[in-house]
């Protein structure tokens, strides 16, 4: 029999075991999926019993939607901070989308697969899932209005364009879970080729201040 959860329980502020519980149930959701997130699992992440994360947490329905929310915004908070220094508006952008392709993306184009189909049934994963849709439109909306504002983009409409950028990525991010061969470089590149149209951006500007 383990031991992990009998040695003795170091007590921790409730504020501070709650996030210590969200963080670990945040990590299972985005290496192997929401349908992991349990009391019991996330107890022997931390080696505690399992009446203690029910204590914080008596529905699993609310740990699962925290630990998406918690995922998806660590990520957004990764990929394209709220607060932005050291770059100008175009290089945030190229940034943002240099990070949003490929295979170290998939991790999160799973994470938001999973949350999605769940959703239809999880009414609380559901209103989270809307909240961090909103949140991650917000942010790139925000960034295009601002270079809008420098005289770097120029478009009507920063909403729209965020939506289509936000858009194409999800399109990409659907193969995360199929054996797709290698993608040509054009179709892993259509984030950027979008963002520079509706930008008025020159093609390949993206690429440049990204490298």
């Amino acid at each position: 029999m383990s031991s992990s959860v009998q040695r003795k329980r170091i007590r921790k502020d409730p504020a501070a075991r709650r996030a210590e519980i969200v963080a670990a149930a945040a990590a299972v959701a985005l290496a192997e999926g929401l349908e992991c997130v349990t009391l019991r699992r996330i107890a022997e992440e931390l080696a505690v019993r399992p009446g203690l994360i029910s204590h914080y947490f008596p529905s699993a329905e609310d740990l699962v939607a925290e630990a998406f929310g918690c995922a998806a915004t660590g990520e957004l908070d990764r990929l394209l901070p709220a607060e932005r220094a050291g770059r100008t508006p175009t290089g945030h952008l190229a940034r943002f989308l240099a990070h949003t392709s490929g295979e170290a993306y998939d991790a999160l184009s799973r994470l938001w697969i999973n949350a999605r189909h769940l959703s239809r049934y999880r009414p609380v994963l559901r209103g989270r899932v809307a909240e961090q849709e909103a949140a991650w439109r917000g942010r790139l909306e925000t960034l295009v209005r601002d270079g809008v504002a420098a005289g770097e983009f120029v478009t009507d409409d920063p909403s729209a364009v965020a939506v289509q950028i936000l858009v194409v990525l999800d399109g990409l991010g659907v193969h995360a879970n199929t054996a797709t061969p290698e993608r040509p470089a054009a179709v892993l590149r259509m984030p950027r080729t979008t963002a520079e149209r509706e930008l008025g951006l020159r093609p390949g500007t993206l690429d440049e201040a990204a490298a």
